[in-house]
């Protein structure tokens, strides 16, 4: 029975932890439709925030890649005082870059509702 009530509490801290982060994320990033995204990606410093193999296959045209996983390192590549949209394949890893970026001070931030999966503009790939 303890076993059970253990569990419970683990689910239950999972859960709210999600909660958190989700309303936590919608505060800090704009959400852009296909449309919205295409309207102003290309006056903002557009970041695919995919591994390259993933960059590599297909990705916005005009897009840099600054993989999630070395997005501390590289933090200098992106100007805090420009606006920053970022993406990747289905929105989540995109989300949690901009957390980082809010936190390392950066304001004006966005992503691609749907990631790359839904993108349906012009896509380059390497040959």
């Amino acid at each position: 029975m303890s076993t059970l009530y253990f569990l419970l509490i683990v689910l239950g801290a999972i859960i709210a932890y999600s909660v958190v982060t989700y309303f936590y994320q919608r505060r800090i990033v704009t959400t852009l439709t296909e449309l919205q995204f295409r309207e102003g990606y290309r006056k903002a410093q557009l970041i695919d925030v995919r591994e390259p193999n993933e960059f590599e296959a297909g990705h916005v045209l005009g897009a840099r890649n600054i993989p999630l996983s070395q997005m501390k390192v590289r933090l200098k590549e992106i100007r805090p005082d420009k606006p920053v949209y970022l993406y990747c394949q289905s929105g989540l890893r995109s989300g949690r870059a901009a957390q980082l970026l809010h936190r390392k001070g950066y304001k004006e931030l966005s992503h691609l509702q749907g990631g790359f999966k839904k993108w349906t503009g012009k896509i380059k790939t390497k040959n």
